[in-house]
């Protein structure tokens, strides 16, 4: 079976410790190496102000996940945040081949140019 590349997100509740936070990315890590996916990235973008309360909260720590897998694998990967009282929203997405490239090239930085570059470039 052909493997397709996903992007997961998912927010964890603030109030967990930097630990608990660690250890809960690692656990939907290991629910995707068990299953036999690729991860090609794994991001922690950190504790983020929310658009609309969820749960009663304002915040949460989001993370992200590249990973290549068949469907299944994903089905896999979201019981279990459905079944993890940490885990306030998720979304996963296939990605197509414009937004493989796109990760690709963020990965490697090309849009993160200092600020002098892009006034420069405005001018």
């Amino acid at each position: 079976m052909q493997l397709k590349n996903y992007e997961t997100v998912f927010i964890l509740t603030p109030v967990l410790s930097d630990a608990q936070m660690k250890d809960a990315v690692d656990k939907f890590r290991k629910v995707l190496e068990d299953k036999k996916a690729e991860i090609i990235n794994v991001e922690q973008w950190g504790l983020k102000k929310l658009a609309y309360p969820i749960q009663h909260k304002s915040t949460g720590f989001y993370n992200l996940i590249e990973f290549k897998a068949t469907p299944e694998v994903v089905a896999a990967l979201e019981l279990e945040y459905r079944r993890d009282e940490k885990i306030m929203r998720f979304l996963t997405v296939a990605l197509d081949k414009h937004a493989i490239e796109y990760g690709e090239r963020r990965r490697k930085g090309a849009f993160n140019k200092p600020k002098e570059q892009k006034e420069e470039v405005a001018k």
